[in-house]
């Protein structure tokens, strides 16, 4: 068994745990409490898509009202890890009302996998909606048993391209597995086509939808203000992972993690397969990371170009900070509950989603500066 200590990047050091909210820089706002919920994301004039684990799309405001369910969304497997997932605007969402969602579906023989859908929005006027000629443009291939690690976290590039995480789905070998979407880094053009740029391009089939391979549970997708994209995904015990994703690269789960088996069997650490690209960051013992924003808001200036993770197990908000491609943790805000999901409002804002675990509701907080 690994030793049981905070590690970041190649650094050993103790993570910065803000311990109440006295000392918080912020004040965090409850703005309203949703049954399950697993992401937002902002509309332009400033209400929110929030998705509800069981199967529900709501339209929430920024003063907490809650909208009927958004009618037209897919039909999801509900269960476990699985249900309806990510949310997203297309790029050009003010001219063409576009949305895509991730959610799990059940396929034959008690088999399940990810899908991701585009629909177009149409708003009422009572501030509910529903989503009209939805059609599905991705699926994990092949749908295998059980109700973990389905990723799917959804995110677009500057230049127009939809990036999307696909999970091992717990069954280990198709990280690694060529022949599989599962436990890779997806890239697509908007209606769900292949580039022919992708690495694996000329391979064909869903090898060729594959933009990084070697991933396990990632459940964080975001782009830097530079433009590089990063995902968070969870370590099978300990050894939950901050990655630069890059082009064709291999991230080595399951041959090498920096956690181990829940059945307490070693997996070699990075550092002794140089050939598989390691972490930039990862926790040992772990957060349990959910989401992950970077922040480019006004409302809190020193923390520009910092990202974001929701801490699961760990109960935090957890900032990370940057030089060039390093990155380390740097400041952890215990807030008593699993965060599932942060984003950036229009203003600065920084908004939280906690994961329900008892039945009592999932609260959305906001986040704003604490005045002196």
């Amino acid at each position: 068994m690994k030793p049981v200590i905070a590690l970041f990047a190649i650094m050993s050091i103790v993570a910065c745990a803000t311990a109440n909210e006295e000392s918080w820089p912020f004040v965090a706002t409850p703005v309203a409490k949703l049954d399950e919920p697993w992401a937002m994301t902002f509309l332009p004039e400033g209400r929110m898509l929030i998705t509800e684990k069981s199967g529900r799309l709501r339209i929430v405001t920024q003063d907490g009202d809650i909208s009927a369910p958004v009618a037209g969304v897919p039909e999801v497997d509900y269960g476990g890890q699985g249900g309806l997932g990510d949310i997203v605007l297309h790029p050009d969402f003010a001219t063409n009302n576009v949305v895509y969602l991730s959610y799990a579906e059940a396929g034959d023989d008690d088999t399940r996998g990810a899908a991701v859908a585009r629909a177009t929005l149409n708003l009422n006027d009572d501030g509910g909606g529903e989503l009209d000629d939805l059609a599905v443009i991705w699926r994990q291939d092949p749908k295998v048993t059980g109700r973990g690690h389905y990723g799917h976290r959804i995110a677009f590039s500057a230049d127009g391209y939809l990036f999307i995480s696909s999970g091992e789905r717990q069954h280990f070998d198709p990280a690694q597995d060529m022949q599989m979407n599962l436990g890779k880094i997806i890239r697509l053009h908007d209606d769900g086509s292949v580039p022919d740029d992708n690495p694996f391009a000329e391979q064909g089939g869903v090898t060729a939808q594959i933009w990084s391979l070697g991933h396990r549970n990632p459940l964080g997708l975001a782009f830097d203000p530079q433009g590089r994209l990063w995902n968070q995904e969870m370590g099978p015990r300990h050894g939950d992972e901050l990655n630069l994703v890059i082009r064709g690269e291999n991230y080595g789960y399951p041959i090498v993690s920096n956690g181990d088996h829940y059945s307490g069997e070693e997996i070699p650490d990075h550092d002794t397969r140089p050939e598989f690209e390691a972490p930039k960051a990862y926790w040992v013992p772990a957060i349990s990371p959910g989401g992950l924003m970077f922040y480019t808001g006004s409302m809190f200036p020193e923390w520009q170009g910092n990202a974001f993770i929701g801490g699961m197990s760990s109960k935090a908000l957890v900032r990370v900070e940057f030089n060039g491609t390093e990155a380390r943790e740097a400041e952890r805000f215990e807030m008593g509950e699993r965060i599932r999901e942060e984003e950036q409002g229009q203003d600065g804002a920084i908004w939280i989603i906690e994961d329900e675990e008892d039945g009592s509701g999932g609260r959305l907080l906001k986040l704003t500066p604490k005045m002196p």
